[in-house]
C-alpha cells in the first residue's frame, strides 16, 4: 500500500469509524430501522471506495511486476485476481 496515499485512507477509515459510533447510538437510542439501514449502507458504500482505491493501486503494482519480469508472472496476476475476488465478496 505504500503507492497508495496513506493519510486518504486512513482519513477515510477515520470517518467510517465515526459512522459506525453513530450507527451504534442509533441503536442505543432505538431510532428507526429505515434511518439505521440507511446508515448502514452509507457505512458499506464508504468501505467499498476505500476497497477499491487500494485495489486499483494493488492491481497497477501486480500487473507491472508481471510484465516486468517474465518468471512469477502467473502467480502475481493470480495474487491479483484472487484479491479482485475476496472484494466482490
Amino acid at each position: 500500500m505504500r503507492t497508495v496515499n496513506e493519510k486518504r485512507v486512513l482519513q477515510r477509515l477515520a470517518r467510517v469509524e465515526g459512522q459506525i459510533r453513530g450507527l451504534q447510538r442509533m441503536v442505543e437510542e432505538g431510532q428507526p430501522c429505515s434511518e439505521i439501514l440507511t446508515q448502514i449502507a452509507a457505512a458499506r458504500a464508504a468501505l467499498a471506495g476505500i476497497a477499491t482505491m487500494i485495489f486499483e493501486v494493488y492491481s497497477k503494482n501486480c500487473i507491472e511486476q508481471a510484465v516486468n519480469r517474465e518468471e512469477g508472472c502467473s502467480e502475481a496476476l493470480e495474487d491479483m485476481l484472487r484479491s479482485l475476488s475476496r472484494l466482490l465478496k
